[in-house]
Parts: C-alpha cells; structure tokens; sequence
C-alpha cells in the first residue's frame, strides 16, 4: 500500500495501490457477515481472507458508529460490519467539522508530514486557496502586525513561536498538542482559510481566549456572542494574503522572521525554534 498525504487547507489525499484499488470487496461469511455486528475480530479475520498480502495493524469498531477502521502500516481505510465493503477515503464529522481521517494519520505518521503544501497547490480552484497569492517570501516582518489579533498561550518564560492557524484545521490542532509538549510560548494568530471567521471572532473575544481556543480545536464554540474589536484578526489576515500564506499552518520564528509551512512535530519545532533550518 502506498500513501501520498497533503497539507494544504485540511486537504488529504489517500492513493492505495495493488489490490486495494478496489473499492468494494466481497468477504465471504462470518460471524460479522450473519450478524451484521460490528465484531473487530471477525472482521479481522475476513480481510486477512481476502486481502492475504496486506499486514493489517488494527481494526477499531468502536471509534465510529456503523463502520471500521482498519489500520495498515501508514494507511487507514474503512469497512462495513461484514467487512464486504472497503472504503478508501476520509471520514469527516460534520457537528464538530473535523477531518477524523486526517488526525488519525497524523498520529500513525508524525514524522512523515514534514512539508506543508499550504501554496503548493495555489491555482487549483480549491476553497482556501488563493491563485493570484504572491509567493510566500521566506522571511516575513512580524513587526508590520499589530499586538492585537494574537492569542498567546503556554509558558510566558518558554522559546517564543507565531504560529497562523484556522481552527477548522486537523494539522493545526495536531500541532498544538505538539506545541504544548515542548512549552513554548505561542503567539498564535488565527486566520479563515476554511470560511472560520465568524468562530475565530467568537473564541477571540471570548472571557478566555485561550481556553476557547483549545476547546474549539476539540469542536466546541464558544457560549454566547461577546463583541469585540476584531481589527487584529483582520490584520492578521491582511499580513497572511501579503506573504501568501495560503493554508496552515504557518509557523514564524520571531527572531528572524524564518517561515516553515505546515505541520512539524515536537523535535523540529524545538530546532526550528532554536534557530535551526527551515
């Protein structure tokens, strides 16, 4: 099986190779196949039948109602109880608008989403992208943006990063985590890549900006409408298009003003922070 993933406004790409290319696959019987239940187990059991020549890692009935998700090395793909039908592609939760699929790779290959694609693919038509975007320049002059329109969470005393971010973005919230192993303190500076300004407004002029923040990466808005002055979200999202900064994340390092795109985990922000390539 082979995986090609991409990094730009939540965008996945999944590609399965030999026999996986099959969208639907008869399993034979079993206990999952009579009963219609969702047994790990047989389904296990039934895709070993009939995919011999692929080494299964996991199969997991209880994460999402009605289907499984089946591991593979880097992969994830789905099937139904029976384990008949494979279904290669993203599953994607529409109340808290999040990419399941997208995180769940990202914890089975942390280290292998090292290049953001964020103007990658500018042109392409996709929503969040911006075709007539400059190209973002390498370095950037943080001090053209105001105090205003950051939220600035972790350790005060921590090695400082700004970081561009959506809160619709799986990468972003993957890098959170991340972020917060190392103790950093982050100046991060939401931007709408995914049609998120009306919740980017609501979590920033929320009582606590910082708690709404992190509850909005786990699909939870912000209690009641505050008002406030938004004029630093949109300065952030003026200094985004000026630098071509078309999907996120985005990760600057105040010192030097060096620009890396896309998701890193915890050892190369350490480095990057530190004055470590880009």
């Amino acid at each position: 099986m082979t995986n090609n993933l991409r990094n730009h406004s939540g965008k996945i790409g999944l590609g399965v190779a030999g026999v996986l290319g099959a969208v639907l696959l008869y399993a034979g019987t079993g206990a999952g196949a009579r009963t219609g239940q969702l047994d790990a187990t047989a389904v296990s059991k039934a895709i070993a039948e009939r995919l011999p020549k692929t080494k299964i890692s996991g199969v997991d009935c209880k994460k999402l109602s009605g289907i499984c998700e089946v591991t593979a090395g880097p992969n994830v793909f789905y099937t139904d109880a029976s384990a008949r039908y494979l279904v290669i592609g993203r599953v994607y939760d529409m109340k808290t608008q999040q990419d399941l699929t997208a995180a769940r790779l990202l914890e089975l290959n942390p280290d292998t989403l090292v290049r953001g694609a964020a103007h990658a693919d500018a042109g392409d038509g996709e929503e969040g992208t911006a075709p007539t975007a400059p190209a973002r320049p390498r370095n950037v002059n943080l001090a053209e943006l105001p105090s205003a329109g950051a939220i600035r969470w972790g350790a005060a005393s921590g090695p400082k990063l700004v970081v561009f971010t959506d809160l619709h973005c799986g990468y972003c919230k993957a890098m959170t985590g991340e972020l917060q192993k190392l103790g950093f303190a982050v100046e991060e500076r939401p931007i709408s890549i995914l049609n998120t300004r009306p919740l980017t407004e609501a979590v920033y002029c929320a009582k606590d900006p910082v708690a709404a923040l992190h509850a909005a990466y786990n699909g939870e808005e912000p209690k009641g409408s505050p008002k406030c002055d938004t004029k630093g979200l949109d300065a952030n999202e003026a200094f985004a298009r000026k630098n071509g900064f078309n999907g996120t994340p985005v990760i600057v390092r105040p010192s030097d003003g060096a620009v890396i795109d896309g998701y890193r985990a915890a050892p190369v922000l350490a480095s990057f922070a530190k004055g470590g390539p880009a």
